[in-house]
C-alpha cells in the first residue's frame, strides 16, 4: 500500500511540476548554455522500461527529471566548484529536496515518496551523469549515508527534527564515523559519548567527514559504553552548531575536489540522550545494515560515469589520429574498450540482482561487498586504460576522464575497503581461518 502509495505521488509530481522548478545557483557563474568541459554523449545503458530488469516506466520518468536538473542547475557550475573547492550544498540541496530527489525512499509522512531502494539506485544511477565525483558524493552522504537508520529506527521526535529537513534541503547532513585510525575497522572508533543525566557529553573526533564544513547536522557513531565493541555503540543525531563542535580543517584531497571534507573534533559536546536513533547499544549493528544501502548506491552511481567515459574516449580516439588513422582503428584500443564496457555490464547485473533481492527483504551484504569490490577496481581500470588512450589531453584536468582517474580513487577506500570488502565476501563463503 505504501509503494502503491509512493507510485501515485511519484506521478503526480512528474505531471505537476516535471520534479523541480529551475532556480539560478549562483553569482558569478557560467550561464546556463554555456558548454561544459567537454561534449557529452549517452550512456550505453537502457533506456526504456519495456526490457529492463527493474525499472518500470515510473523510474525512467524519475531519471528524466532529475537529468533535466542536472543538465541546467549542476553541470554548468561543476567546473567553478571545483576550482573552488566546495559546492553551495544548502542552495543546491533545497532544488533537490523541493523536486523530491533527497527521499526517495524515505516515509511519506516525513516528506519522502515512499518508494523502495530500486528509485534510489535508479537516482543513484542518473546522478553519474554529473561531471565530476564529488558532488554525487555529496547527495548520497544525504540520501543514503546519514538518513537510513534514522528513517528506520528512530523516534518521531527525531524524524521530524532531522530527518523531515534533510528531505526537503533545508538541512544539511554529515555522516561521522571514520576517525584517525579507525577508518574501514569500525568497531576501534575511540570518541566516547558519557551518559550524564538526560545527556551525553561527547568527546574525540571524526576524520574524512564529507559535507562536514556545511552540515547543520551529524549522524555520529560513538561508545556509549564500555562493552564489547560490537555492542558498546551508538548513532546520535548531533546538532553541528553545539557549543564543542570544532571544525578543525578543510582538508585536501587527491580527488573530489567540489566536496568539502572536513575533521571534527567534539570538546564536551551536550546532546540529549533522546537524540539517540533506536536504541542505545545497536549503532554498530545499525551501521552495517546502512552500509547495504550505502555500497548499492555507491556502485550504481559509478556505473553511469563508466559508461560515459568508455563513450567519450571512444568518440575521441575516433577523431584522434596516429600515423594517419584513428586511435580507435588499432586492434588493441577497441578490444580494450570492449572488455572494459563487458565488464561494466557485468557489474550492472550484479547490482540490479542485488537490489532486486534487497527490496524484498532479503540480506545482501555478500551481494553488495563484491558490486563494490568490483566497482571499485574496475573504476581504476577504465579511468587508467582510457586516460592513455587520450594522450597529453588525458593528463589535463579539462576532461571528464582525469577527473574521474582521481575521483574514483576513492572507490576502492571509502565505505569500506576492497580488502575489508574481501574479508566480508569471505566471512559469508566461511573460508575465513579460525583466530
Amino acid at each position: 500500500m505504501a509503494l502503491r502509495e509512493g507510485a501515485l505521488r511519484l506521478n503526480v509530481l512528474v505531471r505537476s511540476r516535471h520534479f523541480y522548478k529551475l532556480t539560478s545557483l549562483g553569482v558569478g557563474a557560467r550561464s546556463l548554455t554555456e558548454k561544459v568541459s567537454s561534449k557529452q554523449v549517452k550512456s550505453s545503458a537502457p533506456e526504456t522500461a519495456a526490457d529492463h530488469l527493474i525499472y518500470t516506466q515510473e523510474h525512467f520518468a524519475l531519471k528524466e527529471s532529475l537529468r533535466k536538473l542536472i543538465d541546467q542547475e549542476i553541470n554548468p557550475y561543476v567546473d567553478q566548484w571545483e576550482a573552488e573547492g566546495k559546492f553551495p550544498a544548502h542552495k543546491l540541496f533545497k532544488i533537490l529536496g523541493n523536486a523530491g530527489f533527497l527521499g526517495v525512499n524515505k516515509p511519506v509522512e516525513y516528506g519522502g515518496l515512499g518508494l523502495d531502494f530500486s528509485f534510489s539506485a535508479a537516482v543513484a544511477e542518473e546522478l553519474g551523469n554529473i561531471r565530476c565525483g564529488g558532488i554525487p558524493m555529496a547527495i548520497g552522504v544525504q540520501t543514503d549515508m546519514t538518513t537510513p537508520a534514522l528513517a528506520r529506527f528512530g523516534s518521531d521526535e527525531l524524524k521530524k527534527e532531522f530527518l523531515l529537513p534533510s528531505i526537503s534541503g533545508d538541512k544539511v547532513a554529515c555522516l561521522g564515523v571514520s576517525e584517525v585510525g579507525a577508518g574501514s575497522d569500525v568497531s576501534s572508533i575511540k570518541t566516547k559519548a558519557v551518559r550524564k543525566g538526560d545527556e551525553y557529553v561527547i568527546n574525540g573526533g571524526k576524520m574524512w567527514t564529507t559535507n562536514g564544513t556545511q552540515a547543520d547536522w551529524m549522524c555520529l557513531l560513538a561508545n556509549t559504553s564500555d562493552g564489547p565493541p560490537h555492542k558498546n555503540k551508538s548513532l546520535i543525531c548531533l546538532p553541528m552548531n553545539l557549543p564543542g563542535v570544532h571544525i578543525a580543517r578543510k582538508i585536501d584531497k587527491l580527488g573530489m575536489w567540489s566536496s568539502d571534507t572536513a575533521e571534527v573534533f567534539f570538546d564536551d559536546v551536550h546532546v540529549p540522550c533522546k537524540n539517540v536513533i533506536g536504541q542505545e547499544g545497536m549503532g554498530f549493528t545499525y551501521q552495517m545494515l546502512q552500509f547495504q544501502e550505502e555500497r548499492l548506491w555507491a556502485v550504481a552511481n559509478i556505473l553511469t560515469t563508466m559508461d560515459n567515459v568508455i563513450q567519450e574516449t571512444i568518440q575521441y580516439t575516433q577523431q584522434r589520429k596516429i600515423f594517419k588513422h584513428p586511435v580507435l582503428h588499432h586492434q588493441a584500443v577497441h578490444f580494450r574498450l570492449a572488455e572494459l564496457q563487458t565488464e561494466v555490464e557485468l557489474l550492472r547485473s550484479l547490482l540490479y540482482r542485488a537490489t532486486a533481492l534487497y527490496i524484498k527483504g532479503n540480506d545482501v551484504t555478500k551481494l553488495a561487498s563484491m558490486a563494490k569490490l568490483k566497482g571499485g577496481r574496475l573504476a581504476r581500470e577504465v579511468g587508467d586504460s582510457c586516460l592513455q588512450y587520450w594522450g597529453g589531453m588525458g593528463y589535463t584536468s579539462d576532461v571528464l576522464v582525469s577527473r574521474f582517474y582521481r575521483d574514483s580513487r576513492l572507490m576502492s577506500i571509502g565505505a569500506g575497503a576492497d580488502e575489508v570488502m574481501l574479508g566480508i565476501i569471505c566471512k559469508y563463503m566461511d573460508t575465513l581461518p579460525g583466530k
